[in-house]
């Protein structure tokens, strides 16, 4: 399985150039079980980002294009009534896919945004009244352009608390952007990518990935890191029960993509700020952005034994 999920990894970054940190962070969210959120300017791969990992892990895939009057039945599906049968059939929305690209997440309203929610949590959704089981695996790709743009609605604390990691993948490097710029469109390479991984497959490394150890040193390491935004005053508010089990969950599928069976303080330091960075706000800062440098004051002041 190792050389599976390095060709994985290889086949990803072949498409999107010189982003290798991040491809390593979205592979390990995904086999944590989690959802991402790719936070970033528009033009800078998010997109192909979500359509190569859906390629790559063999998923069905659909796209949300999240618009200010989008509506949760645009997104969960509805019923129809069937003149020949004198009934109402059911119509699925693009949300039964394994794989679903929210695409600019924050351009729609609360409402619409708000019909993932349940989605995210629980893999299923309420519609009339009828409880509707999602496909198995199910993972949300959510996309966001920054707040200071028009038009964009700030996702609430129980929304981004429902993305295992969020993600920023910035402008690339001058010698990838050349490669791209004299490469094959990506678009091109999109339809000859090859599934690298079945159902089963990914579920037994999902698998795997919990059943990574963690020791009670390294627990308590978690606990220390999840104390400090409890009680230093810096802090707006303290991570969640869900954050500290999502620190571990990525850190466990961090240490898998690695080789290992078994998490060290390094594995937890990598995922940190993709893991808890969302999740986090200064007392002191209204706009909500200063998680980054409340992850950096964790790690330097936090110690590891």
């Amino acid at each position: 399985m190792g050389r599976k999920l390095d060709a994985c990894l290889n086949a990803i970054n072949e498409v999107v150039l010189g982003k290798e940190p991040q491809v390593r962070l979205a592979l390990t969210c995904l086999l944590g079980g989690g959802h991402l959120l790719i936070e970033d300017l528009p033009g800078m791969g998010k997109t192909t980002l979500s359509h190569t990992l859906a390629r790559v892990l063999g998923l069905s895939f659909q796209r949300i294009q999240f618009t200010s009057d989008l509506l949760p039945g645009d997104i969960l599906g509805t019923s129809v009534f069937d003149r020949d049968t004198g009934q109402f059939t059911f119509h699925p929305g693009p949300i039964f896919a394994e794989l679903v690209l929210a695409d600019e997440i924050n351009r729609a309203t609360p409402k619409s945004q708000s019909a993932l929610l349940e989605a995210m949590e629980e893999g299923q959704v309420t519609i009339e009244g009828a409880t509707r089981l999602l496909p198995d695996p199910f993972f949300v790709i959510a996309t966001q352009n920054p707040f200071s743009q028009g038009g964009t609605f700030a996702l609430p604390e129980s929304q981004l608390d429902r993305f295992l990691m969020r993600l920023s993948l910035g402008y690339p490097a001058r010698s990838a952007e050349k490669a791209l710029l004299l490469g094959e469109s990506r678009r091109d390479l999109l339809p000859r990518l090859e599934p690298l991984l079945d159902h089963a497959e990914l579920a037994s490394l999902q698998q795997q990935a919990r059943q990574v150890r963690a020791s009670d040193a390294l627990v308590d390491y978690v606990l220390r890191l999840v104390d400090a935004t409890r009680s230093q005053p810096q802090f707006a508010y303290g991570l969640s029960p869900r954050a500290s089990l999502a620190i571990l969950s990525a850190a466990r599928a961090w240490a898998l993509l690695a080789g290992r069976d078994y998490v060290i303080p390094e594995d937890v330091q990598a995922i940190l700020p993709a893991v808890i960075g969302h999740r986090l706000r200064e007392r002191t800062d209204p706009t909500g952005h200063g998680g980054g440098a409340l992850v950096q004051w964790l790690m330097r002041e936090v110690p590891v034994l």
